[in-house]
């Protein structure tokens, strides 16, 4: 069985299927922020959907983070290790990518043990 989570007629935000959790890439609701708030807002949602499937950070399996400009990533790493500071990090794919609006400085997927 698949449970999916807030279906849209495009995409569902999560889908839960044999004891692993898939997000949707995650982007942030304030397009006007820099690239820290941008990414805060991002983990912050992955947060808050991770935990609407009764798991959490520490369960990731993987990671896969898009960035526009890798000039940005440092500042990314800054809140990212933040982020991670009490679990163990979770295997990561960092590429620079056009992302579908131009004001996102970042879009992350996410994949979770339950």
């Amino acid at each position: 069985m698949v449970q999916r989570f807030d279906v849209g007629a495009r995409l569902s935000e999560m889908a839960v299927h044999n004891g692993t959790v898939f997000l949707a890439g995650q982007v942030p609701s304030d397009a006007t922020a820099d690239m820290a708030g941008q990414t805060q807002q991002v983990l912050d949602q992955i947060d808050a959907l991770l935990a609407r499937a009764h798991t959490d950070k520490s369960r990731l399996l993987m990671v896969q983070i898009f960035i526009q400009d890798l000039a940005d990533f440092p500042a990314m790493n800054a809140v990212w290790d933040r982020w991670v500071a009490d679990i163990q990090a979770p295997p990561r794919a960092t590429v620079q990518a056009a992302l579908a609006n131009p004001d996102w400085k970042l879009e992350i997927v996410a994949t979770a043990a339950l």
